[in-house]
């Protein structure tokens, strides 16, 4: 028996469109528009379909016995277990880089693998979390809105090239 919150599950299209997810700043903490991720930043990940926010807890998850995943909250407001770190190479995650998404308080990598759910979402994937970080963490964004970043993030940039 999980959490009885709602379920987290990974789809093989890339363009299905419920598989859209905000990138927010961290709980209580202030992000604009705009605003480029960096590498080993904290951030929420809101569904853009309900307005829950990507959750993991010490819940064990049904299929495979990994650590549950789920949507929690109302109107994308949760609590710090919506957290997830963004783990990636160099500075900020950009665009077509992989990337892995590490829960801020239980530190398990956000995961998928071969487990798949019966009715009434039958061929549906179980996104899970996982203690070990491995090819079932990495994540890309296939599609979606990318935001200009701020006229700060374009100063930067370009003060760092002198």
């Amino acid at each position: 028996a999980g959490s009885g919150q709602q379920s987290v599950t990974g789809v093989s299209a890339a363009d299905d469109g419920n598989s859209y997810w905000r990138v927010r700043g961290r709980t209580a903490a202030v992000c604009e528009r705009g605003t480029p991720v960096r590498c080993g930043q904290a951030i929420r990940l809101t569904h853009l379909g309900t307005g829950r926010n990507l959750h993991s807890h010490r819940f064990t998850s049904p299929l495979s016995g990994n650590q549950e995943v789920s949507a929690f909250g109302e109107a994308g407001e949760g609590d710090y277990l919506d957290d997830w770190t963004v783990v990636c190479s160099g500075t900020y995650w950009v665009r077509d880089g992989e990337v892995r998404f590490q829960h801020a308080s239980t530190d398990v990598f956000l995961s998928v693998t071969g487990e798949q759910y019966g009715r009434p979402i039958h061929g549906q994937k179980e996104v899970h979390g996982m203690a070990a970080s491995s090819q079932n963490n990495y994540w890309k964004v296939m599609e979606g809105i990318f935001m200009q970043p701020g006229e700060v993030f374009k100063a930067e940039q370009y003060h760092a090239e002198l």
